[in-house]
């Protein structure tokens, strides 16, 4: 008995079953390439299928709305030259690294150009397609909105919200790229604040102030519109800057900067008001190579202070020598402290001679500065700065102890007659130290004879004094120190001041002197003031020193009018302590 059975060729396994697999998967495939095609074509991101070449293969209706062309006639275009990914380097190599299989992902952005002329901001994607050997998709996306965003957002976080124009930050970043590409290879700046706007705020009101600074600002911006579209900024309050960045030489600086002052000497009608105001303006001009912008605003902030110290309502160009010479005040009196402490001072002595004997009485110490960069320096290039600071006080107190160490180490080598010591005193040392511990110190230690020590004060320090300089100086006089007024006659005309100090000196001032030099120039209203100063002096009970004697017919007048010594170079320029003492020896 026969059991069931198979026609041949239609068991399980057989090939009709496998036929029709492979068709149903064929047709399945065609199914979802289908569905991908048509989710390309409808999908509202603007797509493009490019080629491993680097051509457009398809494009979406997206894309086409995107650029305002049909997608079809995108076919065949280089993909890189219709987004501008060929533009740079960078990106180009990003894009044929994609194509090729060896990235997975470039992004960038670029601004694309719209059939109708405008352009627009699109952030551009190249990625592989799974599957496909050189072959990439491609989307844009129109960014333009969040872009335009991002400029407002910027434009109102580098403009200033009074005046409109760019701010300080805007200011900084122009400045640094015209450091660093300049067509002409030079750069300038006029750096101007407005005088007396702090008053205007003070008495108007800070509405007024604004509308004053809005107000110049526009009258910046027509000075600069006309000489050439130059960057103007407020830097803050009333600064304001004017860069140009392809300077042609100071000339151009110096008639924009005459300029601006010329439009802003006009009267501002503001509110109601006539407002009358200036400005200053420091201006800068150099090659954009050897500079840097820290140093730009440096040169230009210093020149402005010159602008305002010459006496405002002008322009003033920067000029490396003044500024030479403030860095070296600066300096100097940065370092004079440290200077005292590091024992960088020395002293050298000018002897003060008797006019009727030739014999050296005394000596004046003379402070010098033997500094580690600018070589030694005599006091006219720092006494004033050590004032200003206050470094006068450990100053004046180092070279009160070694003149009076000195002055005893010749009184004890030298058995001739007493040589006192003369040491400037400045005001401010009588202000802010105790001068008479000061003295009384180091004559303890040095153990110099009071009266062996002669102070000497400007006549200008001591007019007025009261209270406490007039106690220290009559603390000091009954101490047995002798007080001396340096350069006397150049001061005050008021001479009640001689009868209420405990004055015992008088130097007179070398410009009295050197009026007669010889008898062909002799001028005989100096000789008759210092012949009246000097019985003036000695009905007084002063003895009077003249200053700057340079010549024996200089000395022999003074001598005869009754001068009681003289100091200058016919005797001897300042020395150091070793050639004071050889000249004791001498007289010894």
């Amino acid at each position: 008995m026969n059991g069931p059975h198979t026609a041949p060729g239609h068991g399980p396994g057989s090939a009709p079953d496998a036929s029709r697999a492979a068709v149903t998967q064929g047709k399945n495939q065609a199914e979802h390439l289908a569905d991908y095609r048509a989710a390309f074509q409808i999908a509202g991101l603007p797509m493009a299928l490019v080629g491993g070449s680097g051509e457009i293969l398809a494009a979406n209706a997206a894309l086409g709305v995107l650029l305002g062309v049909e997608p079809g006639g995108l076919a065949g275009l280089r993909a890189d030259a219709l987004t501008g990914l060929g533009l740079d380097g960078r990106a180009r190599g990003s894009y044929h690294a994609v194509l090729r299989g060896q990235s997975e992902r470039m992004r960038c952005t670029r601004r694309l150009k719209h059939a109708d002329g405008h352009t627009l901001w699109a952030e551009v994607t190249v990625a592989p397609v799974p599957g496909r050997r050189s072959a990439a998709l491609l989307t844009v996306s129109d960014i333009s909105e969040r872009r335009d965003l991002q400029d407002r957002l910027r434009h109102i976080q580098m403009h200033d919200p009074v005046t409109r124009l760019p701010n300080r930050a805007l200011f900084f970043e122009r400045l640094t790229s015209a450091l660093a590409d300049s067509a002409t290879g030079r750069i300038g700046l006029c750096y101007l604040d407005l005088d007396g706007f702090k008053a205007v705020n003070d008495t108007l009101g800070h509405r007024v102030g604004d509308q004053l600074l809005g107000a110049t600002a526009q009258r910046l911006a027509q000075c600069a519109t006309g000489a050439g579209g130059h960057l103007v900024a407020r830097l803050g309050g009333d600064e304001f800057a004017v860069l140009v960045e392809g300077s042609t030489g100071t000339e151009q600086l110096t008639g924009l900067a005459e300029t601006m002052l010329t439009a802003l000497q006009r009267p501002f009608d503001l509110a109601g008001q006539r407002l009358a105001v200036s400005a200053s303006i420091g201006v800068v001009e150099r090659e954009s190579a050897d500079t840097t912008a820290t140093g730009l605003m440096q040169a230009a902030d210093t020149t402005l202070y010159w602008a305002k110290a010459d006496g405002k309502a002008r322009w003033t160009l920067f000029d490396p020598e003044r500024n030479a010479h403030r860095m070296t005040r600066q300096s100097l009196s940065s370092t004079l402290r440290r200077g005292v402490d590091r024992g960088e001072f020395t002293l050298e002595y000018q002897p003060i001679v008797g006019l009727a004997d030739d014999i050296v009485r005394g000596a004046e110490a003379l402070v010098r500065w033997r500094h580690p960069q600018f070589g030694t320096l005599g006091p006219d290039r720092f006494i004033g700065l050590a004032e200003e600071n206050g470094a006068i006080v450990p100053l004046g107190r180092w070279v009160l102890g070694e003149a009076c160490r000195q002055a005893r180490r010749w009184q004890r080598e030298h058995p001739g007659p007493p040589l006192f010591v003369s040491v400037n005193v400045a005001v401010r040392q009588v202000w802010d130290s105790d001068l008479v511990r000061d003295v009384a110190g180091a004559l303890r230690e040095s153990g110099l004879p009071s009266g062996l020590l002669q102070l000497e004060l400007t006549e200008s320090a001591v007019m007025g004094s009261a209270g406490r300089p007039l106690q220290a100086l009559q603390a000091l006089s009954d101490m047995g120190v002798r007080i001396a007024i340096d350069d006397f006659g150049t001061g005050y005309s008021n001479l009640a001041y001689l009868s209420r100090l405990p004055v015992r000196a008088l130097k007179l001032d070398g410009m009295f002197v050197r009026g007669f030099r010889t008898a062909r120039h002799l001028n005989p209203a100096d000789e008759t003031i210092v012949t009246s100063l000097v019985q003036l002096a000695h009905k007084l009970g002063l003895t009077v020193t003249a200053e700057c004697v340079e010549g024996p017919a200089q000395a022999e007048r003074l001598r005869r009018i009754g001068c009681d010594t003289g100091q200058g170079w016919h005797y001897a320029r300042p020395m150091p302590a070793d050639h004071m003492a050889a000249l004791l020896a001498a007289r010894d």
